[in-house]
């Protein structure tokens, strides 16, 4: 057994404590939206989509619709009494239901209302619209043709003379990469609820990342104040960015029948429906040039990411600046210029996923790395090694901010050792100059991940918590626990604070009710902004029982010392419980509204400089594969994760989101295809096509590991680091080593360029290539 799984049942800090809802998911008793008790007189809400992908709307017959069994009503944008607009960044480009002309195969234009979900279903298809057939772009390459229409503003990073570098440069080279998309595929699907109340009241029951903006989006659609929304959510069945904004329209869509129909109303679409309707992570095209010398050491690199955004902004802004930012990983550019391109495509607009841009960016720089190695027949650790950030000097990142916690250097030379890559590659190159048909690859990337939300205004949060007389502590806060265990982190910071078992803190679900303008649970930062906010909760009412304690057994404020289980007061010590009683007694308040912003962060993006991230987490990992090159197919030999986690709030809860991250990135990078086809139809839209990976792709040698040497420099909470995102990178070391397998057939002489996702097909057309250039 992994010394991380041995749980504490205390729940005390930076100890294995298990997952709150993992007893309850096993046992099917942890409740999702569909599984709440429904209202008297439920209605069932279905959506109406285009089936094109770029046209006007001649005609609408919804009369099919209308008499169908089982419908009461429908939906159009006429009946909204509000705002016709569910655009996040407030853009007006996002129409709830289409009226005059649509953009992309899926899009809404109506909803049905039925007694059954089943007959709102149904009745959905049956409408008969007319529409006049507009070109259509489903690529980043023919909106590049088009001219290259952009959603939103790019932008540019410089630092450096970058023609100067490239002056000075004796090699340079040309590349261009296809980086893929990929769907969320969260278990549980798209879902909400809605309950009228008095007046402009609403409820919304909602399987979302940003309990804040679908109180914002339903308000805006209702034509009503803020406060008269509440949305509740305590869990949901998997989100990774898919649930931070793609929310907006079921739940304006519940909000806005239950108005109109004063009853409750949920709408949950098909999995094949939520595939269509909802955006996917960014398909990116990098193309790049880079000036390096005899030693691979970089002197100048010049980028253009280009994104497929589709049909409206959505976060793609955001999203290609994440992805520029990353686009040094963890190497020092002297020079260096990189620009966005978010371009309009007739696709479902494309929205946050885990890493947020930042995991593209990363293969982008990682992929230059690679081609430096072949271009000068070097192994690319060893170019990597040459291009690593500096510690006092070379450490000024392409958006001027100043790297003053590097550890990458030690965290990869930690991961060379224990996963004995030097070895190993020498045994695959002895491997493959043996066999002709099978061919093995090997490689060691590192990864740099910058934490916290770009925007910055976006990096505070709040709690509320309440002491009550018998001890027993009420925990809300602003995250929304998606399972990567927030809620569970949250809660030992808390009792941890207090000196308390974990038990005594019941964790309640996220409610704008309780903690108003909350950001989304995203950017990896929710444990370090929420968990802040609760202790700083927690810190003002230890303050007020404290003094009570002081005062009633007339000691001073030295006097008072906080332990496990009570506090003591001189020589008396008291347990929690009575305390807390002794203050209700005396009337000192036992309740707190806590917050927390991140300090030291600003960004200024038109000049495109600033301290946009706290701190940075880093880590690395090493794959090793085996391709038949006959077929194309490959299974992935072992793989070694090294994560620098800080100092772990919670081990175990760590290591499986480590863990889960790299299998994630693996099926985004080698088997999670999307494919349009010629008419702009999404056809793999259902797991029969679209191949998520399973159990069985999990390599059979899977070593994980925490940096557990590391403590963050930054005063974050519990000295941890954020662990959601940057593991999903890690899977890149596939990407390589199947690269590696492929270039063997030509004795490592040409690059081989894979684009990604290097599914089998990738991989067997990459060995023809290669051998009709090695001939």
């Amino acid at each position: 057994m992994n010394k991380h799984q041995n749980i504490d049942n205390l729940g005390r800090l930076h100890t294995s404590t298990a997952h709150d809802s993992a007893a309850k998911q096993v046992a099917g008793r942890a409740d999702y939206i569909d599984d709440l008790p429904e209202p008297e007189g439920l209605l069932h809400a279905y959506l109406g989509l285009s089936t094109r992908a770029h046209g006007e709307i001649v005609s609408i017959d919804l009369e099919p619709v209308r008499n169908a069994p089982g419908v009461v009503g429908i939906l159009t944008a006429a009946d909204i009494p509000g705002e016709a607009d569910i655009s996040s960044v407030h853009k007006h480009d996002e129409p709830m239901f289409a009226t005059t002309h649509v953009q992309y195969h899926g899009q809404p234009i109506f909803a049905v209302l039925g007694v059954t979900r089943e007959a709102a279903r149904r009745a959905a298809r049956l409408a008969k619209i007319e529409y006049r057939d507009l070109p259509h772009l489903t690529d980043v390459d023919a909106a590049l043709a088009a001219g290259g229409k952009l959603v939103t503003e790019p932008l540019k990073l410089e630092r450096g003379d970058v023609a100067a570098g490239f002056a000075k440069s004796k090699h340079r080279l040309k590349g261009r990469t296809v980086i893929g998309g990929q769907e969320h595929f969260y278990l549980e699907s798209q879902i909400a609820l809605a309950i009228p109340g008095e007046d402009d009241e609403m409820l919304i029951h909602c399987s979302t990342q940003h309990p804040t903006e679908i109180q914002v989006m339903v308000a805006q659609v209702l034509g009503i104040p803020h406060a008269a929304v509440t949305v509740n959510m305590r869990r949901m069945g998997g989100g990774f960015g898919g649930k931070e904004t793609q929310g907006n329209l079921f739940a304006a869509v519940a909000a806005l029948a239950a108005r109109r129909t004063g009853k409750a109303v949920k709408i949950r679409p098909d999995r094949d429906d939520d595939f269509m309707i909802t955006g996917k992570r960014h398909d990116f095209v990098v193309e790049y040039e880079v000036g390096y010398d005899d030693n691979g050491k970089i002197e100048a690199v010049e980028a253009t990411f280009a994104a497929r955004a589709g049909y409206s902004a959505d976060l793609s802004g955001p999203v290609t600046d994440r992805a520029l930012f990353h686009a040094d990983n963890a190497y020092w550019y002297p020079a260096a210029r990189f620009v966005s391109k978010p371009l309009y495509t007739n696709t479902v607009s494309n929205t946050a996923f885990r890493g947020f841009g930042g995991p593209q960016g990363i293969i982008a720089a990682e992929r230059w790395i690679e081609e430096i190695a072949y271009a000068l027949g070097k192994d690319s650790l060893e170019i990597r090694k040459a291009n690593f950030y500096g510690t006092d000097t070379d450490n000024v990142t392409p958006y001027h901010q100043t790297v003053e916690d590097n550890v990458v250097h030690r965290v990869v030379a930690e991961l060379e050792e224990t996963s004995d890559y030097k070895a190993r590659r020498a045994a695959v190159l002895a491997f493959n100059a043996k066999n002709t048909v099978l061919k093995k690859g090997i490689a060691l990337a590192p990864v740099k991940f910058g934490i916290s939300f770009t925007a910055t205004w976006h990096n505070q949060a709040g709690a509320l918590v309440h002491v009550y007389r018998d001890g027993s502590i009420h925990l809300s806060h602003g995250g929304t626990e998606m399972g990567q265990g927030l809620h569970t982190k949250v809660a030992q910071v808390l009792a941890d604070a207090f000196g308390v078992s974990l038990s005594t803190v019941q964790i309640t679900a996220s409610n704008t009710g309780k903690v108003p303008n909350t950001s989304a649970t995203a950017a990896s930062s929710g444990t370090d902004l929420n968990a802040a906010a609760a202790w700083d909760a927690a810190r003002q009412i230890k303050e007020r029982m404290a003094a009570h304690a002081a005062a009633l057994y007339e000691v001073g404020p030295e006097d008072i010392a906080w332990e496990f289980g009570g506090i003591r007061a001189g020589q008396q010590f008291v347990s929690f419980g009575e305390l807390a009683t002794s203050c209700w007694m005396n009337r000192v308040q036992l309740s707190a509204a806590g917050f927390y912003k991140t300090p030291k962060i600003h960004w200024d993006r038109s000049k495109g400089t600033g301290r946009p991230f706290y701190y940075f987490a880093y880590g690395a990992s090493c794959a090793e594969v085996t391709i038949d090159t006959l077929t194309g197919e490959y299974v992935i030999d072992r793989a070694d994760v090294l994560e620098d986690v800080g100092r772990s709030l919670n081990p175990a809860i760590d290591i499986g989101q480590v863990e889960g991250g790299f299998i994630q990135g693996v099926g985004w990078l080698t088997t999670e295809e999307l494919v349009w086809d010629a008419k702009g139809v999404l056809r793999t839209h259902a797991p029969s096509t679209y191949k998520i990976p399973l159990a069985s792709d999990v390599p059979p040698v899977f070593n994980v590991r925490l940096a557990e040497w590391s403590v963050n420099k930054e005063p974050a909470i519990g000295r941890s680091k954020a662990v959601g995102e940057p593991p999903l990178v890690l899977g890149y070391a596939v990407v390589e080593a199947l690269s590696m397998a492929v270039a063997a057939v030509a004795e490592y002489k040409h690059p081989p360029r894979l684009d990604m996702p290097v599914t089998p097909e990738r991989v067997l057309m990459g060995v023809e290539r290669l051998r009709k250039a090695s001939r």
